[in-house]
């Protein structure tokens, strides 16, 4: 059970062959056996999930999720559980209300489970969690509990945020398949915002139809509740960006098998070059980015500077240097390439590049790096890593499928597509 894809635990929970009970016991146990190993959570609450499965076991079906567990990474709001942001700063703290995103995801049936690990306050400060793929790596961050947690069956959905490559970053890291949306297409309403520009509510499953139908059931979108399938192969863009010097062997040889085998199966395949302008995203990205951390976590930096790490602190005063003109010229930059993202992909339905620069770091000191995420983020395309591959470490690597802006059924149907064809090879396809 604790291995089926969302969407069929749904189906079965909608017509009562399974129920909400057995369904949250069955992951609860789950949770017992491997927490201890792979410390994803940071609060569970067992007697209310059950107590909720009975309600929603006596009710009628309340909506797309009835039943289906989720975890809620710990920088979105749960008036049920603590919300700690990963820092001390913040220990015990209980908001009044719950984030849209998670009251949304209840009134569709959903059943929170617990809150999930996240680094210090979603930035690059790791945290306790391991890679369920080997304990010994890292699982990525900052949504490094929600992508661990699902990676390991505990839950077959979680909420994740990114910034910079927080979701992308460790689904690709846990051999799972990660989704950022269109930029705003989730309300971050109760979600503790580090760059106003970037920060978008993400999903983490197992396939790519059950991140659609979260999404779906959050956003009440008919077109991701019942995705439909590509017509004919996608004509997909194969794009190296100007950051390809960062990805290593594995995630290269990812990418280059990845476009030899979707070719195979009848997809169109091309190379695609970004514009030169494109290559000034990433110094205008981390302008961006330090300029509103400086003013979002202002009243950490100082009421609480001895409870930040030394590399929040730093980022924080590296953002205070970064001044309004130059902050300006940044958005100017990112708007113009913005405006000119869908002549990029005029010849392709969507892109495919790197998901990370190769498998998941040995050790829990450092979350890896977001280099082939964070233009992506800052463009506010939607975005999705499937994994496609497994380097020599034995780790997965995943791939990124990239659309335009707004035009998520179609970048999920080519990415479900796309994953039929790689996560079988990659020894990652769980039940659908």
């Amino acid at each position: 059970m604790i291995e089926s894809s969302a969407t069929l635990l749904a189906a079965r929970l909608a017509s009562r062959e399974l129920y909400a009970r057995e369904v949250v016991e069955a992951h609860l146990e789950r949770i017992r056996e491997r927490e201890p190993v792979i410390r994803a959570w940071t609060a569970l609450d067992e007697h209310a999930a059950l107590e909720r499965a009975r309600v929603l076991d006596d009710g009628p079906v309340v909506g797309p999720l009835h039943g289906l567990p989720i975890g809620v990474k710990d920088v979105i709001d749960t008036a049920g559980f603590p919300t700690e942001y990963g820092s001390p700063i913040y220990r015990g703290h209980r908001p009044k209300a719950d984030a849209e995103c998670v009251a949304a995801a209840e009134r569709a049936g959903a059943i929170v489970l617990g809150k999930t690990v996240t680094t210090e306050l979603a930035t690059f400060q790791p945290a306790c969690t391991a890679n369920p793929r080997n304990p010994a790596h890292t699982p990525g961050g900052s949504s490094s509990g929600s992508a661990a947690a699902v990676a390991d069956c505990m839950v077959p959905l979680a909420f994740g945020t990114q910034t910079f490559g927080s979701v992308i970053r460790p689904a690709s890291y846990c051999g799972i398949v990660g989704y950022k949306p269109t930029f705003g297409a989730i309300p971050r309403t109760g979600v503790k915002v580090l760059a106003e520009s970037l920060d978008t509510v993400g999903v983490f499953a197992r396939t790519v139809g059950d991140a659609a139908l979260l999404v779906g059931a959050l956003t009440l979108d008919e077109s991701l509740l019942r995705l439909r399938g590509v017509g004919s192969p996608p004509r997909i863009g194969i794009c190296r960006t100007h950051d390809w010097d960062e990805v290593e062997a594995p995630g290269r040889a990812a990418l280059e098998d990845a476009a030899r085998t979707l070719a195979e199966g009848g997809a169109s395949v091309a190379d695609i070059d970004l514009p030169a302008p494109y290559a000034d995203l990433r110094a205008a990205n981390l302008d961006i980015y330090g300029y509103e951390l400086a003013r979002s976590l202002a009243r950490e930096r100082a009421a609480h500077a001895d409870a930040l790490s030394e590399r929040l602190r730093s980022d924080i005063d590296a953002g205070r240097r970064v001044d309004t003109a130059r902050y300006e010229d940044a958005q100017r930059l990112a708007r113009a390439c913005r405006d000119a993202f869908p002549d990029v992909l005029a010849a392709c339905d969507v892109l495919l590049t790197p998901s990370t620069t190769g498998e998941a770091p040995r050790g829990l000191g450092s979350t890896g790096s977001p280099i082939m995420n964070r233009l992506w983020t800052l463009l506010h395309v939607p975005a999705v890593s499937v994994p496609a591959g497994i380097g020599p470490n034995g780790l997965p690597v995943g791939v990124q499928v990239v659309g335009r802006r707004g035009d998520d059924p179609r970048t999920l149907a080519a990415a479900a597509w796309i994953h039929a064809r790689l996560g079988e090879r990659a020894g990652l396809r769980f039940e659908p």
